[in-house]
């Protein structure tokens, strides 16, 4: 599986989603201006010992991103979506694509590709939303349970 982050600002949710990506067997892909530098011990630290193991790719825009795995399938994560993230059925190489902690996935992105967004349920008139790591698991394990948790045990 491939997450995509797009402009992440909090160090800490970037290390924890690295640590779910190594421990997945799944690709992580850190999309425009980043909220920290990959070299903040911050980040470090949330992974220290997983870091070796990751395989992530740094990307200037969406654009470059999609260019390149365009034969993909792409799914975006937000709170405006109708359909629920249970609704798909997902496959290896399926790009899951997260939007920064404030502000989540940039408009542009959103218009563009409605047909392919997606929510996890929460509960109603809440101001906040789930946090990202937490968000980036509930749904890469849902997408790695339909596949047979692919070379895990």
């Amino acid at each position: 599986m491939h997450i995509a982050l797009i402009e992440p600002e909090i160090p800490q949710n970037t290390g924890n989603i690295s640590r779910t990506c190594v421990m997945t067997g799944s690709t992580l892909h850190l999309v425009g201006k980043l909220g920290f530098s990959i070299e903040n011990r911050y980040l470090r630290r949330a992974g220290l010992d997983y870091w070796p193991y990751l395989t992530f790719y740094r990307y200037p825009d969406f654009h470059s991103l999609f260019e390149k795995y365009r034969e993909h399938r792409f799914y975006f994560f937000t709170t405006k979506a109708e359909k629920t993230y249970a609704e798909i059925l997902y496959t290896n190489d399926d790009f899951l694509v997260f939007g920064k902690e404030t502000t989540g996935l940039p408009p542009e992105i959103l218009q563009c590709w409605q047909g392919s967004c997606l929510r996890i349920p929460m509960i109603d008139n809440i101001p906040r939303s789930l946090n990202l790591s937490n968000a980036v698991a509930i749904v890469l394990y849902e997408a790695l349970r339909q596949r047979g948790f692919p070379n895990m045990k």
